[in-house]
């Protein structure tokens, strides 16, 4: 639309200016005709000439003298006089576009240079309907031609558009709805054709996705049989275990001493391969149900936490809680009690593992936006590679012999929360993790106001 303004007006405006120039021009040949004779023509003639020029009256000035060459009656007042020889584009553009919107029957002057200097200037007097006519003809020619070439443009720019765009684009949607309801038949897996760069960049995107799909598809699905194959073994194992558990149970108390020095190291190994069958056994379940809010008092929580390990402040290692008697947080009591377990339990076996006794410290407290959970240790701090995969199952374990399941179950735990579980410093003096619970709601519940 923009281009057909720019075209269409400044044309109308120029064929206005030339039309007007061939009524100038040609009155002016009618006037050198009358000079010519010496004004011996007879009216008639002179009515012809003026007809032919499609005037009133010719006025021409010659040697600073304004004469009145031809002239004929005028049907009514001079409605308007434009002069063409001081008229910029905007006056010009302007003059035509009132032309086009006045219907009325009107006479105007037009004032111009001769051709060929024949004078100092040349006037006329004629009517403005036939100039009105003759532009909205010549308008009506210009958006006929303006349409015809939108249309041979459009439909150019559409089968372009079509094949170099459309055509593409769909036969992407037919990969990737073929692709949705077979992702593991690689063949489905789009072949890069489009030759238009940025779709081309966008294919060879969606092949490299599929791929990568794909692989981890087969990947996952392998990954759950033998998920499927571990869990049915630690089912069966656990209860073997727990038979065989039970048997060193009772030999713990035989007289024998070779047994009574054995039985302990028995006891603990079982107790370890329980523990590992248990869990993966909880680390193989769908998924933790979500966690169930109510308001928990912290410190007969750490305080139970602490006791259920065999932990006080008089054991070995000691046990400290250091916690604001009416700190109260909103949580699952279930699913974060059993965070604190596996941080407490954790810290216990590293300091144990030492040899030498330690500390166990727990606090809790609260700032603006989170509640806080302390557990530190005075242990010999985590080797780097269980730092380095310290949140991942079967490679961040902090003993040896460990799944390091615990960990990994306590931060997806903590997560569920909406929160984080991070290791604040681990070096020759402890180690130290950091639970944060945010306060707000989420989404569907309002913010604490605690």
């Amino acid at each position: 639309m923009l281009a057909e303004v720019l075209i269409f007006v400044p044309s109308i405006a120029r064929f206005r200016v030339d039309y007007l120039q061939l009524r100038l021009e040609k009155a002016q040949i009618a006037s050198l005709a009358l000079l010519a004779t010496d004004g011996m023509i007879t009216p008639e003639l002179e009515t012809e000439l003026l007809a032919n020029a499609g005037v009133f009256n010719v006025v021409l000035r010659r040697d600073e003298i304004r004469q009145l060459v031809l002239s004929s009656e005028i049907p009514q007042p001079v409605a308007a006089t434009y002069d063409l020889r001081m008229s910029g584009p905007y006056v010009l553009i302007r003059d035509a576009m009132a032309v086009l919107a006045d219907p009325q029957e009107r006479i105007i002057r037009v004032i111009g240079n001769p051709v060929q200097e024949a004078g100092l200037l040349i006037e006329i007097t004629l009517k403005q309907s036939p100039l009105r006519r003759e532009m909205l003809d010549y308008g009506l020619r210009i958006l006929f031609l303006s349409a015809l070439i939108s249309i041979i443009t459009a439909a150019m720019l559409f089968f372009a558009v079509r094949r170099l765009l459309v055509v593409p684009i769909r036969r992407v949607v037919r990969h990737m709805q073929a692709y949705a309801e077979a992702p593991e038949d690689a063949r489905f897996v789009i072949t890069p054709t489009a030759r238009v760069v940025e779709l081309r960049g966008a294919e060879e995107a969606l092949q490299l996705m599929q791929t990568e799909l794909t692989s981890a598809l087969r990947q996952k699905e392998r990954l759950a049989q033998l998920g499927g194959a571990v869990a049915k073994i630690s089912h069966d194992l656990r209860n073997i275990l727990t038979t065989a558990q039970l048997f060193a149970d009772r030999i713990e108390t035989s007289a024998d001493p070779a047994v009574a020095r054995a039985v302990p190291k028995l006891v603990a190994s079982i107790s370890r391969a329980v523990n590992l069958c248990e869990s993966t056994l909880a680390f193989g379940k769908a998924e933790e149900h979500p966690p169930r809010l109510a308001r928990i008092a912290m410190r007969p929580m750490l305080e139970d936490v602490a006791e259920g390990e065999g932990l006080s402040a008089t054991s070995d290692p000691a046990c400290l809680v250091d916690v604001a008697p009416g700190l109260m947080i909103r949580a699952d009591a279930e699913q974060v009690q059993r965070v604190l377990a596996n941080l407490v339990r954790n810290a216990r076996q590293a300091i144990d593992a030492t040899g030498r006794g330690g500390t166990i410290e727990l606090s809790a407290g609260e700032d603006e936006r989170d509640w806080w959970i302390r557990v530190g240790d005075t242990g010999p701090g985590l080797p780097p590679k269980a730092r380095e995969h310290l949140f991942m199952a079967f490679q961040g374990s902090v003993r040896k012999g460990g799944s390091g399941l615990g960990l990994a179950i306590s931060a997806e735990l903590v997560r569920g929360h909406g929160g984080r579980l991070e290791l604040v410093r681990s070096d020759e003096d402890g180690t130290e993790f950091m639970i944060r619970l945010p306060k707000g709601g989420g989404l569907d519940l309002p913010a604490d106001p605690a």
